[in-house]
């Protein structure tokens, strides 16, 4: 099996990417504010990091070095959920409970990924 089809197959990263989606999506009647292009866009940015973390990480080769960005995606839809939070004021509760239960999962995967390979080590 190719690397590419083993990290497409990786459920942190299968949800990584969906949680990119939303993100996108999620905001999209909120763009005719102003005041809320650069929470927007911080959340654009966090959530892009939880996949591109996993990638880069998947790429290097090396466990220390994957699970140290694993640790850093974690970081990030750690910071994903926590926008969502102060989001509450324009998305719709129900929007904020699946889309912070969705960053608990990435989460969840990522931390036992993470303490797998550092018993590896």
């Amino acid at each position: 099996m190719r690397d590419r089809d083993r990290l497409s197959q990786y459920g942190a990263y299968q949800k990584a990417l969906e949680l990119f989606d939303v993100v996108v999506a999620d905001p999209t009647p909120l763009l005719n504010q102003p005041a809320l292009h650069r929470l927007i866009s911080q959340q654009y940015a966090s959530a892009d990091s939880v996949a591109a973390n996993i990638e880069e990480g998947y790429g290097r080769g090396s466990r220390k070095e994957y699970s140290q960005f694993l640790i850093i995606a974690r970081g990030s839809a750690q910071e994903t959920c926590g926008r969502y939070g102060r989001l509450k004021h324009w998305l719709p509760p129900h929007v904020i409970e699946a889309r912070t239960a969705l960053c608990g999962e990435i989460i969840g995967i990522l931390s036992g990924s993470i303490d797998t390979l550092r018993e590896r080590e």
